[in-house]
């Protein structure tokens, strides 16, 4: 057998038939499934776009430079995320942390933003039950908000089992980091998708007789 190399910090290499780790091949099949829950969801929106009977409607409701902002959290995010499992992968567990719980309060802020603006469509009348597009609308970024907070849940985690466990956070062990880097950002690319068909690309507004 090889000698291991000089350096501590070569992660271990899992030898499997398909020549990815078990723990990521698993991951990218989750994620392959979770496309089709989206691609649905996206699906299912376009379909009934432009077609409620009554209002409010999108252009009554919609705070674009809100959404904007929101959607340039979860890209910060995105590279937060990458800076966080650079530092692990050079064996820096504490910028790891410092980096990684940076990513968990933007996403956070998304949240927050995704709450308020949810409160204020319902004060302006819009809900679930009140046409085509409340029903899509909130069907699909709800989803999506849900899968954002089990993102920040863990981070969090790997963030805390690092502080009682320091080997989960050693270069060997990056791989722990890299899983939650795939799954955020899977996340944050569906939300650039949602973003620009939901918001960007609306239909034009009803005409009124």
């Amino acid at each position: 057998m090889q000698q291991a190399g000089a350096l501590g910090h070569t992660p271990e290499v899992e030898h499997t038939t398909t020549g990815l780790n078990h723990r990521k091949l698993l991951m990218w099949v989750f994620l392959a499934s979770d496309c089709l829950f989206f691609g649905t969801l996206i699906a299912t929106y376009l379909l009934y776009r432009g077609k409620s009977t009554v209002g409010p409607y999108p252009h009554e409701v919609f705070d674009i430079p809100l959404t904007s902002y929101s959607a340039f959290l979860l890209l910060m995010s995105s590279l937060t995320m990458v800076l966080a499992l650079a530092a692990v992968q050079r064996g820096n567990a504490k910028w790891g942390r410092i980096w990684l719980l940076a990513t968990a309060l933007l996403g956070c802020h998304f949240l927050v933003n995704q709450g308020w603006e949810f409160s204020h469509f319902v004060t302006e009348g819009l809900t679930p039950r009140v046409n085509l597009f409340g029903a899509t609308f909130f069907t699909l970024t709800g989803f999506h908000g849900a899968h954002v907070t089990l993102g920040v849940f863990w981070l969090t985690a790997v963030v805390v089992i690092s502080l009682l466990r320091p080997a989960t956070m050693s270069a060997k062990n990056s791989l722990n980091v890299e899983l939650v880097g795939l799954y955020w950002h899977f996340v944050d690319i569906v939300w650039i998708i949602i973003f620009t068909v939901v918001y960007l690309l609306q239909p034009a507004p009803p005409l009124h007789g």
